[in-house]
């Protein structure tokens, strides 16, 4: 069957096009979260006029906001994503700092638990932001709205898209409080769906006579329950962040980051049937069984700034927009609405970075040009490794389901091999340095099997790895 997103779209050598090759006058972008702004601001850089549709009303400074649920838990920004935002707006990095945004280094700063052992904390090998994500959309979106190219479409929804099974030419919108059929078209040479992982584009695709994607999905029940701190005296512990990392034999996790404004975020989490309360008692009850008492101490003393919000929206799903298949030129999926992940691994933010990068790098021109379906694949792959490595750890956890769980022979020696990484990562600062290279995306997965650390997991003397949490870091030569 004939692809129709590979005739004409997107960008050659003097920048995006549209039908006939001329620049197109209007890009759409669905969604105001970190990957929408971004995605608007790639846009902006090639057509005449972008409009970014959000729900919800944005706030003027860091303040959380419906449409991004998940605000008010704990976020992190890993070294791939901070080296994306800074490359697609150079200086964001020290306005994060500048307005409080922590910098945290692994391990030296954490003591994590994984695998049945702590970490030792050795010489940093990377450096996470912990600041909040209201501060980091709203720092984002201060820059990328004061483009004279973007605008915005505020309090409005998207309920469908224009055009055809050939081409979309904009959206539907409708004000939100309005009735269902006061309703006004947006006409754009480009609509990117950004809304995430609710995208109703599948359904907007099968309406216009389209093939929606295949889902792939992994789903383990986990869910997770978040509460901010403000300091209290926390400045004298040996540490600036506990993390224990569930696994298949024990099902239960939590995470103490830093914040701005001398604040913290406990996030807790739990498989289904050992979901964390968000009642304070059974918060703390929850955190005593915990593998050691460290989190659970530290909460006895830490002053309460928030109410406790749970969250259960963490299934893994991932959207084959890149498969061949009857769609329209003219449209393209980035973000969640691509593919999700589950939270508790915190890639959603780099991902969305590194996913605006790459479509940077696609409309920039070339021998080759971009097609929507070429644009599509690299989107796709620019998600690939943080999808292995959720989803990948994920389908191991008891309960798991979903229509990407398909066991196979040869996955056996793989997964054996990287719980040994795992095991050995705590003990040995090289695997680990390693281990959390492939963490952050700074570092191919094949990177695990190099040489030098095949020997190290499969062959070196099993290294010393603390089984209480380290008091402090390691003294370097």
């Amino acid at each position: 069957m004939e692809n129709t997103a590979d005739a004409d779209v997107t960008a050659g050598e003097h920048g995006l096009r549209a039908v006939g090759g001329r620049a197109p006058r209007h890009a759409v972008v669905i969604g105001g979260g970190l990957a929408g702004l971004l995605t608007a601001h790639v846009l902006s850089g090639h057509a005449d006029k972008v409009t970014l549709v959000e729900r919800d009303r944005f706030p003027d400074g860091p303040e959380s906001r419906a449409g991004v649920p998940q605000d008010r838990h704990t976020h992190v920004m890993l070294e791939s994503g901070q080296r994306a935002l800074e490359d697609l707006l150079p200086g964001i990095l020290d306005e994060m700092r500048e307005h409080g945004a922590p910098s945290v280094a692994m391990p030296t700063e954490v003591v994590q638990w994984q695998a049945g052992h702590w970490y030792r904390r050795t010489a940093p090998t990377a450096h996470v932001l912990t600041g909040s994500r209201p501060l980091t959309d709203w720092l984002v979106r201060r820059r990328v709205l004061a483009h004279a190219r973007v605008d915005t479409v505020q309090g409005a929804e998207v309920t469908g898209l224009l055009g055809d099974a050939a081409r979309v030419r904009g959206v539907r919108l409708r004000e939100r409080g309005t009735a269902a059929r006061d309703t006004r078209d947006l006409p754009a040479d480009l609509v990117v769906d950004a809304s995430g992982r609710s995208s109703r584009a599948p359904q907007w695709l099968t309406a216009l006579g389209a093939e929606p994607p295949h889902e792939e999905t992994i789903e383990t029940g986990l869910a997770y329950a978040t509460r901010f701190y403000r300091s209290s005296g926390r400045d004298e512990e040996p540490f600036r962040g506990v993390f224990v990392v569930p696994n298949p034999a024990q099902l239960r996790g939590g995470i103490l980051m830093p914040l701005e404004n001398g604040r913290w975020s406990v996030i807790l989490s739990g498989l289904r049937g050992a979901e964390p309360p968000t009642d304070e008692a059974g918060f703390l009850e929850f955190a005593s069984r915990l593998p050691h008492p460290v989190l659970h101490d530290w909460l006895l003393k830490a002053e309460p700034d928030t109410p406790i919000h749970g969250y259960r929206k963490t299934g893994n799903v991932r959207r084959r927009y890149d498969r061949p298949g009857r769609r329209p030129a003219g449209f393209l999926a980035i973000g969640e609405a691509l593919c999700s992940f589950n939270p508790v691994y915190g890639q959603g933010m780099s991902v969305a970075a590194l996913s605006a990068v790459v479509l940077r790098d696609a409309l920039a021109g070339g021998r080759r040009v971009p097609t929507t379906r070429r644009v599509q694949k690299a989107l796709f792959d620019a998600v690939r490794q943080a999808w292995e490595i959720s989803a990948g750890a994920d389908k191991n956890m008891p309960g798991a389901t979903g229509s990407a769980l398909r066991p196979r022979l040869a996955d056996r020696p793989a997964d054996w091999y990287l719980r040994r990484v795992q095991q050995r990562a705590t003990g040995d600062p090289r695997v680990g340095e390693v281990f959390r290279g492939v963490l952050s995306l700074t570092a191919p997965t094949t990177a695990l099997f190099a040489p030098s650390v095949v020997r190290a997991v499969l062959l070196g003397p099993a290294p010393w790895a603390p089984t209480e949490p380290p008091a402090h870091p390691e003294e370097q030569g």
